[in-house]
């Protein structure tokens, strides 16, 4: 349990954290101090190296999850409200996460490799509102994973 416990945190820690520095701290200072013309190739290579972690993290964070769920609470009906909540939200999180990589990231890759700024700034902006909604639902799960059990 222990084992499944710190890699859990970890990939919560790695995919949520990596989305918390991207909006809060990465974004505003992109806009700073990167040319608009040089934005999306920016992204897209910050991205593409983030995205490798967020799969890893995902596959992790199921597996994990599930296990415990199944080994230790003795399946879905043991699990606390708190567990269940996790899990809805955990795969909203997912879906939106897959639907960013194949669709505006896809996109994104596409207008980098075509040079087309314009086109990358819009789905670099596509991915900011989306990224920007998985990270409120990430820091929800993480309170939820963090006090579920005592509220």
């Amino acid at each position: 349990m222990s084992l499944a416990i710190a890699l859990h945190v970890l990939s919560a820690v790695v995919w949520v954290g990596g989305m918390f520095f991207a909006y809060m701290a990465m974004r505003p200072a992109v806009v700073d101090v990167v040319d608009a013309s040089q934005r999306g190739a920016l992204w897209c290579a910050t991205l593409s190296r983030f995205f490798r972690w967020v799969w890893a993290a995902v596959i992790l964070l199921l597996v994990t999850g599930y296990w415990m769920i199944f080994s230790v609470f003795g399946g879905m009906a043991g699990s606390g409200w708190h567990i269940h909540l996790m899990q809805a939200l955990g795969i909203v999180m997912v879906l939106l996460y897959a639907h960013v990589y194949f669709a505006p990231f896809r996109r994104l890759r596409q207008a980098v490799a075509n040079q087309d700024p314009q086109e990358g700034g819009r789905q670099v902006g596509q991915i900011r509102k989306l990224v920007g909604t998985n990270l409120i639902l990430g820091l929800i799960v993480v309170a939820i994973g963090a006090g579920g059990r005592y509220l």
